[in-house]
């Protein structure tokens, strides 16, 4: 019997709550955070999402702006600079975690 759209659903969650928590036990998401946090440092990604952070609060005011409204706009602009080789890199660490256990 073929599986449901809501049975694939409950069934990729709890494969992502797995992995999730192996990789919470090794150690080997904070090691994946740290890989991370460094490679968008060095390729200039948080430089340039600080600067437009910052047009953001000039354009609509320091007093006016509320850290949830800054926290909405800049999401959607960060997660979709993240440059592929660095979506990659962490990808491959991610299999070859997985692989590993």
């Amino acid at each position: 019997m073929a599986e449901t759209q809501d049975e694939r659903k409950k069934r990729d969650e709890q494969i992502r709550e797995t992995i999730m928590a192996k990789l919470v036990e090794t150690g080997e998401k904070d090691r994946l955070k740290e890989m991370l946090r460094e490679r968008l440092v060095q390729c200039g990604w948080r430089d340039d999402l600080k600067e437009y952070c910052k047009d953001v609060i000039r354009r609509k005011g320091l007093e006016k702006v509320t850290i949830e409204e800054l926290v909405a706009e800049i999401t959607p602009k960060g997660r979709a600079t993240i440059p592929e080789d660095v979506k990659a890199e962490l990808l491959l660490r991610i299999r070859k975690f997985l692989q590993a256990t």
